[in-house]
């Protein structure tokens, strides 16, 4: 089954949704500012994206320049920063079993469909 990370509120997040029901997959929709995501959860979500935590934060985001910008944090601290702060991780993030893919643009998830 494919799990859609999600936040309705945000453009592309939606057309990645959109994405996935034209092309007609079953899929779970995680809205992630909801149901938070865990540490270990995130982590895992990581390793199948192939990415590290600094490489998916939303630099974007008014709470990543008053408080994040210009300081150095390790993987691990990344991570609890993003759990702590949800709106910091990009989206929307599509997962199938053991593999994970930023759809940003919609056709990166191609490489999973």
């Amino acid at each position: 089954m494919i799990k859609i990370y999600h936040n309705p509120r945000c453009r592309k997040s939606r057309a990645g949704l959109a994405y996935l029901k034209e092309k007609g997959v079953d899929f779970e929709i995680v809205e992630y500012l909801k149901s938070p995501i865990g540490e270990d959860e995130l982590k895992d979500v990581l390793v199948k994206l192939n990415m590290k935590p600094q490489e998916m934060i939303r630099t974007q985001e008014d709470i990543y320049r008053k408080q994040f910008k210009g300081k150095n944090f390790t993987e691990g601290e990344w991570v609890k920063i993003m759990v702590e702060n949800p709106k910091l991780i990009q989206r929307p993030i599509i997962v199938k079993e053991y593999k994970a893919v930023w759809a940003d643009p919609p056709e990166n998830m191609d490489r999973l469909l």
